[in-house]
């Protein structure tokens, strides 16, 4: 059985976050934010909306030491939230909007904010739907949707998500936003929310390009006389130790590129190789495959 909130914690003065959604997502979202504000001594608590019993079940028990709360009802979770974070599978977006947009605080200005992680859905269309729940069209109550694009190292805590915020968004709410995709690793705001589309691109479906390669490089030790376990041991740990020379050094890649490369040695003679066959270019159009597929998501969601 899932627990009822009983918006008791709204006296306490604690920020309050709603969650849509109880995968492993919003775990990670729910569990970093927890500890962030244990560890800052500020008192959070979380409710959670899931018709699985089975996942909020999980999430009660993985959080026990926190004060998070559980339902079936997405309007329960969000009635007197302070922030609602729809994380949820895209094609779901739309049912979540209209179940909790009349049930969200308004005031003579806005609505409470909405957060959301699913990937390719607009924040026009979700203000649209949001509102079309209340059956008002007041547009001095717009609701305030910011967009994220986390990837999946969020589930360790070693994510990076961009943000949108259209610029009516107060610089508070943009700041307990922040801080719920923070707590799960670095973030980048970005100027206009096209640019998500690309961000997609780079950051969203990234952790799968450089998979692929851990797995091609391992495929070809292994045609070079490698065992299999060996050589996917070497591609993975090079391709964390790279990485970690990218992010803490301070040197760009291009640098750390060519200080590895010795004039006429084995990285030379690889990387010409990779430039033969138009690897650079390889990559850009697969990116950009990436984010018109993206566009075209937004599009479709948009026409529901």
């Amino acid at each position: 059985m899932s627990k009822k909130p009983d918006n008791s914690e709204k006296q306490t003065g604690a920020a309050t976050l709603a969650f849509i959604g109880a995968g492993n997502m919003a775990s990670s979202l729910i569990g970093g934010w927890l500890e962030a504000g244990r560890q800052a001594g500020e008192q959070r608590h979380v409710r959670v909306a899931d018709l699985d019993d089975g996942q909020l079940q999980k999430l009660t028990s993985q959080f026990e030491a926190f004060p998070i709360t559980t339902t079936n009802s997405n309007a329960e979770a969000a009635e007197g939230a302070d922030l609602v974070v729809i994380a949820v599978k895209p094609h779901i977006v739309k049912d979540v909007c209209q179940s909790i947009g009349a049930h969200l605080e308004r005031t003579a200005r806005t609505m409470t904010p909405v957060v959301s992680v699913a990937a390719g859905v607009r924040c026009a269309d979700m203000a649209r739907w949001l509102n079309d729940a209340t059956g008002k069209q007041d547009p001095s109550a717009s609701p305030e949707v910011i967009r994220c694009m986390p990837n999946t190292p969020a589930l360790l805590g070693a994510g990076i998500t961009g943000l949108y915020a259209n610029d009516s968004c107060p610089a508070d709410i943009k700041a307990l936003a922040g801080s719920v995709l923070q707590a799960v690793g670095g973030v980048v705001w970005v100027t206009e929310e096209s640019q998500l589309d690309a961000v997609t691109a780079v950051s969203g479906s990234g952790p799968a390009y450089f998979f692929y390669m851990m797995e091609c490089m391992s495929k070809a030790g292994v045609e070079l006389g490698l065992d299999s376990d060996a050589s996917m041991k070497l591609a993975i740990d090079t391709a964390y130790g790279a990485a970690l020379m990218a992010r803490d050094g301070q040197l760009p890649p291009a640098t750390l590129r060519k200080n590895v490369t010795s004039k006429g040695g084995t990285t030379a003679a690889a990387l010409s190789s990779f430039e033969n066959e138009g690897f650079s270019e390889v990559v850009a159009r697969g990116m950009q495959a990436a984010r018109d597929r993206a566009v075209a998501m937004a599009d479709e969601s948009g026409k529901a």
